[in-house]
């Protein structure tokens, strides 16, 4: 089963995922709003939103800034995806998107980019981690076959 949570959004609204039962789910983990990678990845979900919705899917992304940051990723970059604050990592951490990161030979703790497709029942249909920010929604539709 994938973990249960609750976390504010961008306006600080409080989004569970049990809310979302009876439909699949995208949650994503990204390291930082406001950073050319994340808003690729953002912006990328937030194009393809109409073709994921009709095939069934809600996209939840999960980042470990503050609600007021979210709030200013998604009037910038004009984002329609659901963004959820976890500055404690806590739920990050259940999926287990925070670990070790390797970069330019240094090795430290942070968010892995992480993508988590829940279906229906709330059970983890499937993990993907260590995602590339520029490509992956493409090959996220092409492995779901929508």
């Amino acid at each position: 089963m994938a973990p249960a949570f609750t976390l504010p959004d961008a306006d600080g609204n409080e989004v569970s995922l049990s809310a979302h039962k009876g439909r699949k789910v995208i949650v994503y983990f990204y390291p930082a709003a406001l950073t050319p990678g994340c808003t690729k990845q953002a912006c990328d979900f937030t194009d393809n939103l109409d073709l994921l919705a009709g095939a069934g899917f809600d996209v939840i992304g999960i980042s470990p800034d503050q609600p007021e940051k979210l709030a200013k990723f998604r009037e910038k970059e004009s984002l329609k995806v659901t963004l959820l604050a976890d500055p404690e990592k806590k739920v990050t951490e259940a999926y287990g998107a925070y670990g070790e990161k390797k970069n330019y030979g240094k090795t430290y703790l942070g968010v892995i980019r992480s993508t988590i497709v829940v279906d229906e029942e709330g059970k983890v249909e499937r993990a993907l981690y260590n995602v590339r920010a520029t490509g992956h929604v493409a090959k996220i539709i092409k492995d779901l076959g929508i």
